[in-house]
């Protein structure tokens, strides 16, 4: 069930480059850290929004934290924030490669090294327990387009150190640039597949685990040129009164959809009883479109079902020997 969802936006998105090589970027929260074989990297802030007008400089900072125990080298460099379909899964994936015009911000962006000098991919060196603050800067042309503008800013550990596999470990904690360009904003979305299920399978490793929840999942496409955040509500009750009832948090089932892209937005009841009849209702919001499904969800395990099947049987037979001796009594007093 979780497929390109995020269940808040302060979830992590977890994307694998390269053999050996991890990247992790969150939209949205304090910090994003990773630790793995020895190397502990952390970057602070995980998110910038920013207002952009042509012909323009804007200069901000973040930090890049070294929590091992030795001297850490990494660079600092920009990549495309955005997401591409991959037709085998039939879905969209977090990319840092594709380039189009949302993504435009990262020829604009430049970074001061340790002379001083703002270049695309400087070098630092941090030591044990230490921060390193490290100078960015967004120069815009004299012609930009109008709506978002996403990059994000990778601090790249540089090793020469190797695992016991023999597989070179390296590191990059990314923090999400969202840029608003001036000029026409449109917010505009499509939401479809809508659908409540009773249960979802889980992929953990190489094996498949099946989670007996009340869940709801829906497609949302943004067709704008800009980002914007797509809301979920998950609202249970129950029929007849027991097996007790559930509603969405506010804010906890959410996602932010960048432009040219369609994620899966997803909640669900984890304390979905064991028996119960309910009414259910899904409704999602984005870009100030809104859609709604209902169904009644029945829950009965199978020892239930077997138990309820052998009462209704022996009932049955109950009746039936009735009625028979009921009209053998008749017919013997009728001779």
């Amino acid at each position: 069930m979780k497929k390109l969802s995020i269940k808040v936006l302060g979830l992590a998105l977890l994307a694998v480059l390269g053999l050996g090589h991890a990247t992790a970027v969150r939209a949205e929260g304090e910090d994003t850290s990773i630790d793995m074989s020895g190397t502990s990297i952390s970057i602070t802030p995980v998110s910038n929004i920013i207002s952009l007008e042509a012909n323009s400089t804007y200069d901000y900072t973040f930090k890049v934290t070294n929590g091992g125990d030795a001297d850490m080298r990494f660079e600092v460099y920009a990549a495309p924030y955005s997401y591409t379909f991959v037709e085998e899964e039939a879905e969209y994936r977090l990319g840092f490669n594709k380039e189009n015009s949302f993504t435009q911000i990262v020829r604009w962006l430049s970074f001061k090294n340790t002379d001083g000098v703002f270049v695309e991919r400087p070098t630092f060196v941090a030591g044990p327990s230490e921060t390193v603050e490290v100078a960015y800067r967004v120069t815009t042309p004299a012609d930009i387009p109008g709506g978002g503008q996403y990059a994000v800013i990778f601090a790249h550990t540089i090793s020469s150190n190797t695992s016991g596999s023999g597989i070179k470990t390296e590191a990059s904690p990314g923090l999400v640039l969202y840029g608003r360009s001036a000029g026409e904003t449109k917010k505009q979305s499509e939401i479809s597949g809508l659908e409540i299920n009773q249960e979802y399978t889980k992929k953990k490793g190489g094996t498949e685990e099946n989670i007996k929840h009340i869940n709801a999942s829906a497609k949302i496409k943004n067709t704008g040129n800009v980002d914007f955040t797509a809301i979920g509500t998950l609202k249970v009750e129950s029929i007849f009164g027991f097996g007790g009832s559930y509603e969405t948090e506010s804010g906890e089932a959410a996602i932010s959809v960048i432009p040219e892209s369609e994620l899966t937005l997803t909640e669900e009841w984890k304390d979905t009883p064991w028996l119960g009849i309910f009414k259910v209702t899904w409704t999602v919001m984005a870009a100030g479109k809104t859609e709604t499904t209902e169904r009644v969800v029945v829950i009965l395990p199978i020892s239930v079902i077997i138990i309820a099947i052998l009462v209704l049987t022996a009932l049955a037979l109950c009746i039936i020997i009735r009625i028979r001796k009921r009209k053998a009594h008749r017919s013997k007093y009728l001779v």
